[in-house]
């Protein structure tokens, strides 16, 4: 029987550690290379250049690599469901095979061409080299749910074997085995489009700081893995000013459009580990990246909605404020702030932004300063940033605004303090908003304090040059932190998750499980019970008729919290005033001694 092969080429733009593709090539007569320019990406107004830039490159660069194997790559214009039944009967297709997506429309669209195909007699064959782990068993031993903390899922994980071992890229000799035939007009029927032709003006466009492609991927691993001391250092990275800039050795992009396979860097990174620290397990930490790749994979899988806040079962539901107008100052980088400002520039002009920069624009956009909804923010890194995965978008931006995975809400950037303990220099803005160059260190973050004279001396001033803060930090960020704290104030109280819900503390039945195990039901009010299996809370703390004192003890705790937040957002300092400390010592130890 003749086997003629289709592979279908989405993300996964590789020849290396490619199982789908290795798939159409065992035991077939014919194979072609697909890659379909799917109107979900290709007719979104959500994509930028930058990223249709990376893209073109990426079909390039396999289109070469394809070249030196005696084939090409056929790029197709059209819907999956109207393009292959046209190709099924044009070249007598028997197998189908692509890489599994673990995306909820991956899977719908994928689910429509497997049974297209049945219909058409076409075998299909699907392979997963996208995540490290097979996600629905994540979710198996979660008790049929996604782990909804890092923790949990990092758990989860420590448990499962190691990943499966890559496979090696696909050789000239498997190639031969399989000879196509490459029509002589193949570059006017399945040529790769132009920024042009997919019109874009390209005028005045910026040369490429990232370039796509699986050639460019495997030499920026290669760099990756030259700096030892790196891999030794990688369970603590520093963030300083260099970490700022795009990095020769950035992967983060090549991963999002396969052009990397994650398990050629996992084990790469595993077994350079070992050679140096001279162990045979390297800790999860090492990994972390990649595990919040697969965390949020796992979290989205299932879950159709999960870049809305409608129909998204874990998404707080925070009333959000609409403002297109600060919502464009922010995406445009004309906020007033040159920290912010310089980020927002380095992702229009590059794609790509640190992710302590992600963090700060994140938490000034929404909960932090501006407060709009992370649905805004996450289409603008949709448009403009190069390694913006359905999954991993949607899911850092509920995490970073506090509507889902995290919710240490009092914990808020300040635009001018933690830009300047990360970069005391200013040469990060003085680069991305040139602007401000002339001026010095000293207002460099907050040049609306500058006198009037060195703003005239520097050629930049504030509200004429450069824009005046669009917004009072301090006052914006207590205001959005009392907020927070009602949003999660009612959601306890819905839920009955509150420390003050909990059933011994309210008089309410239940489990007392959460923070005593192993007490009963019905021995919620024997006290000499409580002391006993309250151990590991405090030191033999005396809980005989201690309740209405643990209320008022949170009580402090919740007015210590808000003196620390207060100082926080005023001068975005990491670290409280001891005085608070010390004050909020007191005030607790004279509450147990006295009781």
């Amino acid at each position: 029987m003749v086997v003629n092969s289709v592979h279908w080429f989405r993300k996964g733009l590789r020849l290396h550690d490619n199982p789908a593709l290795q798939e159409a090539l065992n035991g077939a007569d014919t194979v072609r290379c697909v890659y379909i320019l799917d109107p979900w990406f290709a007719g979104s107004a959500n994509v930028g250049i930058n990223r249709w830039r990376f893209l073109l490159e990426a079909l390039e660069d396999l289109d070469s690599s394809l070249k030196k194997l005696n084939s090409r790559l056929f790029v197709v214009r059209g819907q999956p469901t109207d393009v292959f039944p046209r190709l099924f009967k044009e070249w007598n297709v028997t197998r189908l095979t692509f890489e599994y997506d673990p995306e909820p429309y991956g899977k719908e669209r994928d689910g429509a061409i497997i049974k297209m195909a049945q219909e058409f007699g076409v075998e299909t064959i699907v392979r997963n080299s996208h995540t490290l782990y097979n996600l629905d068993r994540i979710i198996e031993m979660n008790n049929n749910s996604p782990p909804l903390t890092f923790k949990r899922f990092q758990t989860i994980v420590s448990r499962l074997e190691l990943p499966r071992r890559p496979l090696p890229l696909v050789t000239q000799e498997q190639m031969d085995k399989c000879c196509t035939k490459i029509a002589d007009n193949h570059d006017q029927l399945y040529s790769i489009p132009s920024l042009e032709e997919l019109g874009f003006r390209t005028d005045g466009l910026r040369p490429a700081v990232w370039h796509g492609g699986e050639s460019e991927a495997l030499d920026r691993l290669s760099k990756h893995l030259d700096k030892k001391v790196w891999v030794t250092s990688l369970e603590n990275p520093r963030v300083n000013t260099c970490s700022l800039y795009a990095n020769p050795t950035g992967l983060s992009p090549y991963l999002r459009f396969g052009c990397l396979s994650c398990r050629v860097l996992y084990y790469n990174l595993r077994e350079l580990y070992m050679k140096v620290r001279k162990r045979c397990t390297p800790p999860l930490s090492l990994f972390g990246q990649l595990l919040w790749r697969e965390f949020f994979y796992t979290a989205a899988t299932n879950n159709p909605n999960f870049d809305h806040m409608d129909g998204n079962p874990i998404c707080v539901q925070i009333p959000w404020d609409q403002n297109p107008e600060a919502l464009a100052k922010w995406a445009e980088g004309r906020t007033g702030f040159p920290w912010i400002d310089a980020i927002m520039t380095q992702l229009r002009q590059e794609g790509w932004i640190h992710h302590l920069a992600r963090h700060a624009v994140a938490c000034f956009l929404t909960r932090g300063d501006l407060w709009i909804s992370w649905e805004s923010g996450m289409k603008v890194f949709e448009e403009l940033l190069l390694d913006a995965d359905w999954s991993v978008n949607a899911g850092s931006w509920m995490w970073l605004s506090c509507s889902a995975f995290f919710q240490q809400f009092f914990h808020c950037y300040c635009p001018v303090g933690f830009g300047r303990r990360t970069d005391p220099s200013g040469d990060y803005i003085r680069h991305y908003v040139p602007i401000l160059k002339d001026y010095p260190n000293r207002y460099i973050y907050e040049p609306w304090n500058a006198p009037e004279s060195l703003q005239k001396a520097a050629n930049c001033v504030v509200g004429v040059d450069y824009p005046k803060p669009m917004i009072n930090h301090a006052e914006s960020s207590r205001l959005n932190i009392e907020r927070m704290k009602q949003v999660y104030q009612q959601l306890s109280h819905y839920r009955g998750l509150s420390k003050l819900s909990h059933p011994l503390l309210s008089g309410q039945s239940g489990p007392l499980l959460p923070l005593w195990p192993k007490m009963q039901k019905k021995k919620k009010k024997n006290f000499s019970t409580l002391i006993e299996h309250s151990k590991h809370l405090h030191n033999r703390f005396v809980f005989t008729q201690a309740l209405p004192y643990v209320a008022k003890l949170s009580a402090y705790y919740l007015t210590f919290t808000l003196q620390c937040l207060h100082w926080r957002a005023t001068w975005g300092s990491v670290s409280c005033p001891r005085i608070l400390c010390h004050a909020a010592r007191n005030r607790t130890t004279n509450l147990l001694v006295s009781r």
